[in-house]
């Protein structure tokens, strides 16, 4: 007889985020920003990952269920809402100390990604490629002032 877990990340998630707050350490999210249905500023990802903050100061409206890690969150002064799959989860850590821990793949959300993908109308590389193309062709462009001179 086989029995269908569920999958253990949100669990260990939310233990290792009480865990790290109760000892007073800061919580740092490493993401996987390429993973289907992640909201995160792109302009902050490096090769496909970001780290996020996720103490009581840095966010606000923290949720951590099954599903997904979803918060508001000030990059540059400016609001942004945060969308996190669990699935998009790699790590979880202690700024002060690197302790924490990285999560092991599971088929669960591998299955999920790949069932996904095709629902994203705009996808992470194309979203960033597109910011490439946009300031190229800005450069590019040589056309008259809008100032004239007045007399």
């Amino acid at each position: 007889m086989s029995y269908k877990f569920l999958p253990k990340r949100p669990y260990l998630l939310r233990a290792y985020y009480d865990w790290l707050i109760d000892n007073d350490l800061t919580p740092y999210l490493v993401v996987n920003a390429t993973y289907s249905g992640v909201k995160v500023p792109v302009e902050y990802v490096k090769d496909g990952q970001i780290v996020l903050n996720l103490s009581a100061n840095a966010t606000g409206n923290l949720l951590l269920n099954n599903e997904a890690i979803q918060f508001s969150a000030r990059f540059q002064g400016v609001s942004r809402d945060i969308y996190i799959p669990m699935g998009a989860a790699l790590a979880i850590y202690a700024r002060e100390n690197g302790d924490g821990v990285m999560f092991e793949p599971e088929a669960f959300y591998d299955e999920l990604n790949i069932d996904s993908v095709d629902e994203q109308p705009l996808g992470f590389a194309e979203a960033v490629d597109q910011k490439k193309v946009k300031k190229t062709e800005t450069k590019n462009q040589k056309g008259t002032s809008h100032l004239r001179i007045v007399k």
